[in-house]
C-alpha cells in the first residue's frame, strides 16, 4: 500500500474492534502512527501488537470514552508518544435500544455521552494544540492540512424506529461536524462525518431464532444482533445485498484522511451500500 499517511499520527477510539481496529490498521499502513484506544486494554493491546509486527507505530490507550478527563488525558498521552496530531477519528460507541415510553433516562443519556458528548470532549482538548502549529505554520508561509472524522449513522441521518437515543446522538454529531468545520476551516482542519449503515460487527451478529446475544459495556449487558428471521432483510434494503465489512467501512473514513480531501469540509457521506438515509 503507498505511504499516503507518512509521518501523520492519528487518534482512532474504540479501535480494539470491528471498524475501529479496521480503520487504525488501515492508518497505520499508510504509514501513520496510531494512538489505539478501546474501552478494554486487551483489545487495544493487540491491534497494537499487530500493527507493531508490521512495522508501524502505536500506542494502547485503554479507557472509556465516556470518562471527563478522557479528551485531555487522550490529547497528553499522544503529544508525550509522538509529538503531533494530525487526524481524530471518533468511532467509538454501542447501541441500547428501546421503545421511547421504555427508555430510561440512565438509557438515553449514556449513548448521547458516548457518541456526542465524548467526541466534544476529545475535539475541545485538541483545539489548543491544533490553533499553535496552524498559527506556526501558517506564519512559516506553510500550509498544513489535519483531519477530523466523525462517525455517525443511517440512524442519524433518517431516523429508527427503537433508537431515539442513537438516532439523536448520530445526527447531533453531525451538527457538531458541520459547526467545528466552520470555526476550525481557519487552522486548516478538514472535518467530515461518515454515517454508516449496516456494517458487519458484533453489535450486528446473526442471533438464532429465539436465542439472545449481550456485550458487556460498562458493567451493563447490553443486548446486540440481528434474529435470524431477518437475515434476508439486507438483500431487500440494501442495494448491494448484503452488508458492509468493517474493512469497507474504514475505507469510506480513509478517503477524508487523504491529501486529496484537502478542500472538503463539512460533509457526511453515508457508507452503506446504496441505502439511504431518509
Amino acid at each position: 500500500m503507498h505511504r499516503t499517511l507518512e509521518s501523520k499520527v492519528a487518534i482512532v477510539t474504540g479501535a480494539g474492534r470491528g471498524i475501529g481496529r479496521a480503520v487504525a490498521l488501515k492508518l497505520a499502513s499508510a504509514g501513520a502512527a496510531v494512538v489505539v484506544n478501546d474501552l478494554d486494554e486487551s483489545p487495544a493491546l493487540d491491534v497494537v501488537a499487530e500493527i507493531e509486527q508490521a512495522g508501524g507505530r502505536a500506542l494502547a490507550l485503554a479507557g472509556s470514552v465516556t470518562a471527563p478527563d478522557f479528551g485531555t488525558r487522550t490529547v497528553a498521552a499522544t503529544l508525550d508518544a509522538f509529538g503531533a496530531i494530525d487526524i481524530i477519528i471518533n468511532n467509538a460507541g454501542y447501541t441500547w435500544d428501546n421503545v421511547i415510553q421504555k427508555m430510561t433516562d440512565e438509557q438515553f443519556e449514556a449513548i448521547l455521552t458516548c457518541h456526542l458528548t465524548a467526541p466534544f470532549r476529545l475535539l475541545r482538548a485538541a483545539q489548543p494544540y491544533l490553533r499553535s502549529v496552524s498559527a506556526a505554520e501558517e506564519a512559516q508561509g506553510r500550509e498544513v492540512f489535519r483531519k477530523v472524522v466523525n462517525v455517525s449513522s443511517v440512524s442519524g441521518t433518517g431516523g429508527n424506529a427503537g433508537q431515539a437515543n442513537y438516532s439523536a446522538a448520530k445526527a447531533g454529531i453531525i451538527g457538531l461536524t458541520k459547526s467545528l468545520a466552520k470555526e476550525w476551516g481557519r487552522m486548516k482542519v478538514n472535518v467530515n462525518c461518515v454515517a454508516f449503515g449496516a456494517i458487519e460487527t458484533r453489535l450486528t451478529q446473526r442471533v438464532p431464532q429465539g436465542g439472545e446475544a449481550f456485550v458487556s459495556i460498562e458493567g451493563r449487558e447490553i443486548r446486540v444482533g440481528i434474529p435470524a428471521d431477518r437475515a434476508t432483510a439486507p438483500g431487500r434494503e440494501i442495494p448491494l445485498g448484503r452488508l458492509g465489512t468493517p474493512e469497507e467501512a474504514a475505507g469510506s473514513i480513509y478517503l477524508f484522511c487523504l491529501p486529496e480531501s484537502d478542500y472538503i469540509s463539512g460533509q457526511t457521506i453515508i457508507c452503506g451500500g446504496g441505502r439511504g438515509g431518509f
